[in-house]
């Protein structure tokens, strides 16, 4: 069974579109629990979205801004709380 260059191409795209999801899903969650870890995974997942250029370019742009701001997150906690979790 041999794919079409467009069928590789739609397929192509259809992946690039559910990492930008991805990535934007994963850097929300990230600014709640484990943004040690899902702040990364969000970035790279952007970035690999982006660089195979997805349609949803505004949802990858938020998912990398958003890991970048996971990050920040735990920076901060890390300085101020000398921890990095959460606590009330």
């Amino acid at each position: 069974m041999e794919f079409t260059a467009s069928a590789r191409r739609n397929t192509g795209t259809r992946d690039a579109d559910g990492m930008a999801v991805a990535a934007f899903v994963l850097g929300l969650l990230g600014l709640l629990v484990m943004n040690i870890v899902l702040g990364p995974i969000a970035i790279v997942l952007a970035v690999l979205a982006l660089w195979r250029k997805t349609g949803r370019r505004g949802r990858a742009y938020l998912g990398l801004v958003l890991g970048v701001s996971d990050l920040v997150v735990l920076g901060v906690l890390t300085t101020v709380h000398q921890t990095v979790s959460w606590h009330f």
